[in-house]
């Protein structure tokens, strides 16, 4: 069973159309990009996914349960973390707390018992910083581990907010353009990280991305949108050659060789 299936889904944003019945599945365990160019849809099924956009059409299932029947802040309860194309972190805190922060849908004391500080949530407490620190220590964050989120490099900003959607424990990650404003060498950084993420932590990848160097080094396979609808679906070099794909990047005339 597929673990995601996005089924005829069609958004409206008044007279435009932002999707148009596309489809799509995700099997456990894959790497799958989305490309396209601007104003392709990328980011509205991205939201669309998380629950803050509603479709018109069709239905998104996660491991066979519809998506549409929960609420947005039941979303990383059921096992779904996503980053943001604009990072998402609280500035004025330090790498540790953003992660810990990162652990709320794990936490099952009551509010009373956490103002007690009861021995459960004591122990509660511990088992959480042990999986934030497996975090720190996995994406080699631990020389930044205490340090304010303002005063750190965009590049090791964005590992934080990859690594504190980890601290969820996903069994699928959504990554809103991992790569964009990274240099070469963080880019490539990014591409092992990602690999490693499925590789050694057995997580789902979704992304989307700009970057066809990195979308090409990990992906199994891609999905191309353009105008809300789907041009290709297929391995990286099967998207890249498609016709349609070439055109709605580079023109008919492109194309037509």
């Amino acid at each position: 069973m597929s673990l995601l299936d996005v089924d005829g889904v069609t958004v409206h944003f008044g007279g435009v159309t932002a999707l148009e019945r596309v489809s799509f599945t995700v099997e456990p365990g894959e790497i799958f990009a989305i490309v396209g160019p601007n104003g392709a849809g990328k980011s509205t099924l991205f939201n669309l996914i998380s629950r803050f956009h509603e479709p018109e059409e069709g239905d998104v299932r996660f491991a066979g349960e519809s998506l549409l029947r929960r609420a947005p802040s039941g979303i990383a309860g059921l096992g779904i973390a996503r980053t943001f194309q604009n990072i998402e972190l609280f500035e004025h805190s330090s790498v540790l707390q953003n992660l810990l922060v990162g652990r709320h849908t794990r936490r099952r004391a009551s509010i009373l018992a956490q103002i007690l500080f009861t021995p459960a949530v004591r122990r509660e407490e511990i088992a959480h910083r042990v999986a934030v620190e497996r975090m720190i220590d996995f994406l080699d964050l631990q020389p930044h581990r205490d340090r304010i989120i303002a005063g750190l490099p965009y590049g090791i900003r964005k590992v934080v907010e990859v690594a504190r959607a980890l601290a969820i424990g996903p069994r699928m990650l959504l990554l809103d353009e991992p790569a964009s404003g990274l240099s070469a060498e963080e880019s490539r950084d990014m591409q092992f990280r990602i690999k490693d993420i499925r590789a050694r932590m057995g997580v789902t990848v979704l992304m989307v991305e700009h970057d066809m160097g990195l979308v090409s080094a990990v992906s199994d396979r891609v999905l191309a949108l353009a105008d809300g609808r789907v041009l290709a679906i297929g391995t990286p070099s099967e998207v890249q050659s498609h016709p349609k794909v070439i055109e709605a990047y580079l023109g008919t005339e492109a194309a037509a060789p």
